[in-house]
């Protein structure tokens, strides 16, 4: 639910995060020696580190080798029970050759072997080494880390002093670019690049070309490091910034499934290079995890135009899809297919192809239920239950219904530029019903319920969603006990909005006592083809689109849904869903620190009729709270100028 343009701010720092930092007390460093005065150096090298998985679990059993790149040679470990190893060195370096460094290789089945360069300098400093394993697999859903690296590394290739690369550094670069795009040799390439990125702090390509071999050679940890700097070295200097660590950061917040903090950095990145195609493929993508549908249909077309591969074709597919356009997604999927079969192809393409012929056979159903004048059947905008509206006083005529609506939509729209981040507690009690309405087996549960509009949202939208009491995401269970999940009320109101509006058909029934109040009563239907905002049905790897119809009781003072009541437009036959019905009873929550009162659900029940089987579940709330966001996401426009202000997070520099 957004109106007006909002600016998301991200301000996190490197130096703020609890990652791996300096580590004292490891034992003894030794004292540096020098030899008459002269470039010979002698001292005793800790080399010790971590190794953990992407989940932060400890490694046990890992094999590390130590090698040292200009010392004695390699020495094997194996990590302990905490995923920590440790070895020392006594050496004797010339001080002007860069100072002892070492290359760690760690290997463990079934992840992939991590590799990581550090470079210790002339001194004795002593720091824990972080090294990630990763499993093989990648989400098949996003670009991949190889991917990623083809698109950008070419770009830096060519690099100069206009570049912040001077002419004295030009000979090393060029040879690590050799090592790490024609021999592939990521190992000979971070050393070098390392070398020149330390030298030159002010080549953003320099240390960006840097995170990419590092992502080559799959040292995650220090590639994290080194794009985020990359971000915040561009956002720093525009004069000296570049897209390519933009897009690199926000694909790396999309693997870590955060699109909501990924799209800012995509659509920066579009400032420095507006066509750029893989930025806009990436920005579609993110946009449709984030069900923006409308906003990723639009930068998929651009990608495509900027010449745009296969990938954006298949997002392009799924957007039409989301915006509930199923001949177009067909049309783009065939495009894609170019021949092939389908059935031969990855199961993400096959899953495509399966949802868009399920919305066709549910676009059809409602067809069959047309009347003979081509006018829907809907039930209850023509024929709303009789126990719903006991009391009415009908209209005489619909004058009033454009009325009633523009005030609904102007409400939710003032919501929407005031609604706080809100908090309740949530108790769901969940039930399974016999064929004659006898409750056979009940389950309760609690949990923190958060509501907020997330900001630089391109169509209208609610982010709900549950914590446990410890502040932890959480999810109710029970469903392989039979029972059934549902959420998203706050949302339901959302029909209303002035964005959806041409999406239904409303009827203006009259007026009735609601809470001792009379209260406009309108009803709705949503219109097969044309309705975006859906629901969802799951069961099991199955995900179907359903349609609602369904009355809203209407405070004729404020335009403030107060009670709505909802069904399925049509039964879902292939799914064996034959009914599901919610109703949702709103108040007003009252916050000691707003001056305004906001409407949100108090109580819900949710009836299905599945499978032969009939499921209740109620949902209360209470104890409404504000909260704020987490402290790197901030909203407003920061001092000097309206352009949002960017900055990445990364773990804490090395000494």
């Amino acid at each position: 639910m957004k109106a007006g343009p909002r600016l998301l701010a991200l301000h996190v720092c490197i130096y703020g995060l609890p990652l791996w930092a300096l580590a004292q007390g490891l034992g003894p460093t030794g004292a540096n020696i020098l030899n008459n005065g002269s470039d010979m150096v002698q001292g005793i090298w800790i080399v010790a580190g971590h190794v953990k998985t992407a989940q932060g679990a400890p490694v046990r059993g890992a094999s590390v080798t130590v090698s040292p790149v200009t010392a004695a040679g390699p020495r094997n470990l194996t990590t302990d029970a905490q995923g920590e190893f440790r070895t020392e060195y006594q050496s004797v370096i010339g001080a002007v050759s860069g100072g002892f460094s070492v290359i760690l290789t760690v290997k463990k089945k079934p992840f992939l072997t991590a590799h990581a360069y550090a470079n210790y300098g002339s001194s004795n400093r002593t720091w824990v080494i972080p090294l990630t394993l990763r499993e093989s697999e990648e989400d098949p859903d996003m670009l991949s880390s190889q991917d990623l690296i083809a698109a950008l590394a070419p770009r830096l290739r060519q690099l100069g002093p206009e570049q912040g690369l001077p002419t004295k550094s030009e000979k090393d670069y060029t040879r690590a670019v050799a090592f790490l795009l024609e021999q592939h040799n990521p190992e000979r390439a971070v050393p070098l690049l390392w070398k020149v990125a330390e030298n030159n702090p002010s080549c953003v390509g320099c240390r960006m070309m840097l995170g990419l071999a590092q992502l080559s050679w799959c040292d995650w940890d220090d590639a994290d490091r080194t794009i985020a700097e990359s971000v915040n070295a561009t956002i720093a200097n525009r004069n000296l910034g570049r897209p390519e660590p933009l897009l690199a950061y926000g694909t790396k917040l999309n693997w870590q499934h955060q699109p909501e903090k990924a799209e800012p950095y995509f659509v920066e990145a579009l400032k420095f290079a507006p066509q750029d195609a893989l930025t806009l493929q990436e920005l579609g993508r993110t946009l449709l995890a984030r069900q923006k549908f409308g906003a990723a249909n639009d930068a998929l077309r651009q990608a495509l135009a900027a010449g745009a591969g296969p990938e954006a074709r298949l997002l392009y597919a799924e957007s039409w899809l989301g915006a509930g356009q199923p001949d177009e997604a067909e049309a783009e999927l065939k495009r894609y297919l170019n021949g092939r079969d389908v059935r031969n192809l990855p199961p993400r393409v096959r899953h495509l192809w399966a949802n868009i012929q399920d919305r066709k056979k549910a676009e059809a159903l409602y067809a069959k239920t047309e009347t003979q004048q081509g006018q829907p059947v809907i039930d209850l905008v023509q024929h709303p239950p009789t126990e719903l509206i006991q009391g009415l006083e009908p209209a005489a005529d619909q004058q009033q219904l454009n009325c009633i609506l523009d005030g609904v939509g102007a409400r939710i729209l003032e919501m929407a530029r005031e609604f706080p981040n809100t908090s309740s507690l949530e108790e769901i009690h969940q039930e399974k019903l016999g064929s004659k309405g006898a409750i056979k087996n009940t389950q309760e549960q609690r949990f923190r319920y958060l509501c907020m509009v997330p900001h630089g949202a391109g169509t209208p939208e609610l982010v709900e969603y549950r914590a446990d009491f410890d502040g932890h995401e959480a999810s109710p269970k029970g469903l392989s006990d039979g029972f059934m999940l549902t959420n998203g009320f706050a949302s339901t109101e959302l029909l209303f909005h002035p964005t959806y509006r041409a999406e239904s058909t409303f009827r203006y029934l009259g007026r009735q006592l609601i809470h001792d109040r009379a209260a406009y009563v309108v009803a709705f239907a949503q219109i097969p083809g044309k309705a975006r905002f859906c629901g969802k049905f799951r069961r099991g790897q199955t995900l179907v689109t359903t349609l609602s119809q369904g009355l809203a009781w209407i405070d004729p003072a404020t335009y403030q849904i107060v009670r709505l009541h909802t069904e399925l437009l049509n039964p879902v036959p292939e799914l064996r869903l034959d009914g599901e019905a919610m109703n949702i009873d709103f108040n007003a929550v009252h916050f000691k620190n707003a001056q305004e009162s906001f409407w949100l659900p108090e109580e819900v029940t949710v009836t299905l009729n599945w499978n032969g089987r009939v499921l209740r579940n109620r949902h209360k709330y209470s104890d409404f709270k504000l909260f704020s966001v987490d402290a790197s996401e901030k909203i407003g426009t920061p001092k000097g100028g309206a352009e949002p202000s960017l900055g990445a997070e990364a773990p804490a520099a090395r000494p």
